[in-house]
């Protein structure tokens, strides 16, 4: 009779067991919820964190499972995203597995550090200001081969995938290596039958970037510059100004204008010091193979597309077509 009784206990244990490991919680049962798992956190600690978060209904019941598993040692830190309706062993199964959530990031083609830096910190991925002092930080630029004063315009545009609990320099590193790997034999090749350094290719590259809205303009504003730079005639690129000012991608002043700044294109000749946004790969070839055409100036004709001029003339009659147009269509 005793051992009946052992028996019936027994089995009620093992069915309450497995109703709290294969039930959902009823917060799970909702919808999915997020949690965090610290580095280094003990299997009790990690018990204590899911219990809290809703997303298990018994602390025994979890512990219980991961030691039958045999992995208390191997479930992993980060941030994870519970699935609706997971069970215990569904979440055991996910903390051993590393499963993290990604964080989609887009770093879109014109983008400065600065922008990514808000975007980081608009996902709490990094802080704007842990992102802005890794872009300068001289034994992060050594380690990435960067020889220039920051990483602007070293990182290539794209969409990444970023975890929680990546530093700003593994974040900033994988973009660099990105590009590097982008930028391939042929384009150094060109790159050095043009005279120019990879810095100052991502530097021109990047001013195109900036100025030209559609794609189908890129070598023409390529052929712009490079016919300056060719009669020494100041580059006298918005951009480079907002990028001196910290203005952006808003309007410019003709104090702006006037500031004396390395990037202020306006007042100083030739290719400023460094990149002012990440260049995609059609601006980068742009530059490479400009346009042969002989223009020396752009007015914007719209939001979107410019007219070409080859003299001062055509150019001053351009600008007041086009500046009358826009200001008629804003009545």
């Amino acid at each position: 009779m005793r051992l009946r009784w052992l028996v019936v206990a027994l089995a009620l244990a093992t069915a309450g067991f497995a109703w709290l490991v294969l039930t959902p919680s009823a917060a799970v049962r909702q919808g999915p919820l997020m949690v965090t798992i610290p580095p280094h956190e003990g299997l009790l600690g990690i018990a204590d964190r899911l219990a809290r978060a809703q997303v298990i209904r018994s602390r025994p019941a979890f512990v219980v499972a991961a030691l039958v598993r045999g992995v208390p040692r191997s479930l992993k830190a980060g941030e994870y995203e519970i699935p609706r309706d997971a069970t215990t062993l569904d979440i055991v199964v996910l903390l051993e597995s590393g499963r993290v959530r990604q964080h989609a990031i887009l770093h879109p083609e014109g983008a400065t550090v600065a922008e990514l830096a808000r975007a980081l910190e608009a996902e709490n991925l990094a802080s704007a200001d842990a992102v802005a002092r890794a872009a300068m930080d001289r034994k992060f630029l050594d380690a990435n081969g960067i020889e220039a004063a920051s990483v602007e315009g070293y990182l290539f545009p794209d969409t990444y995938q970023f975890v929680r609990g990546m530093t700003p320099e593994e974040i900033l590193g994988k973009m660099a290596q990105r590009m590097r790997a982008k930028l391939t034999p042929e384009i150094h090749g060109r790159a050095r039958e043009l005279g120019l350094s990879m810095h100052q290719l991502l530097t021109l590259a990047s001013i195109i970037e900036r100025e030209a809205i559609v794609k189908d303009e890129q070598r023409l504003i390529a052929a712009v510059f490079w016919n300056r730079m060719k009669i020494g005639m100041p580059l006298q690129a918005d951009p480079t100004v907002q990028y001196a000012v910290a203005k952006e991608r808003r309007a410019l002043s003709r104090a702006d204008l006037a500031v004396d700044h390395p990037y202020n294109t306006y007042v100083r000749p030739g290719l400023p010091p460094g990149p002012i946004a990440s260049p995609g790969l059609d601006a980068i070839h742009a530059a490479l193979e400009p346009a042969p055409v002989k223009y020396l100036y752009f007015v914007a004709r719209d939001d979107r597309r410019h007219h070409f001029s080859t003299t001062m003339q055509e150019h001053n009659s351009a600008v007041t077509r086009y500046r009358l147009s826009r200001r008629l269509s804003r009545r």
